[in-house]
């Protein structure tokens, strides 16, 4: 099982969050877009309390299968918000974990910038 998150500490840009000076309800409503349109990405979870994301991702024969969490921080009414994304990969021979949230991140700072 493999896993990778996105960090502060991390060196490469789209491996950190995405820190926007917007109102964080607005940020997770574009990150639901997004995940939407991910391709091979099946959201099967949206808890707009929370403002969290779950999806799942075929890595192919042998990637296995990601479960793909994106979640929206920041404080309320304020217009400053973080989004950060995790992939936990089961029953993979090559872990697809790192990619998967690089591949989410760069678009969708393209999508919020």
């Amino acid at each position: 099982m493999g896993m990778f998150e996105t960090s502060d500490t991390n060196s490469a840009r789209w491996n950190k969050p995405v820190q926007v000076p917007s109102v964080k309800d607005d940020i997770f409503s574009a990150a639901c877009e997004m995940a939407e349109d991910m391709p091979g990405w099946t959201v099967t979870e949206t808890d707009k309390e929370a403002l969290r994301i779950v999806a799942s991702k075929k890595n192919g024969f042998l990637g296995g299968v990601s479960t793909i969490t994106v979640t929206v921080e920041g404080p309320a009414g304020m217009p400053n918000s973080s989004t950060h994304c995790r992939s936990e990969s089961s029953g993979a021979l090559l872990s697809r974990d790192k990619g998967n949230v690089a591949e989410f991140i760069q678009k969708f700072w393209m999508r919020v910038n």
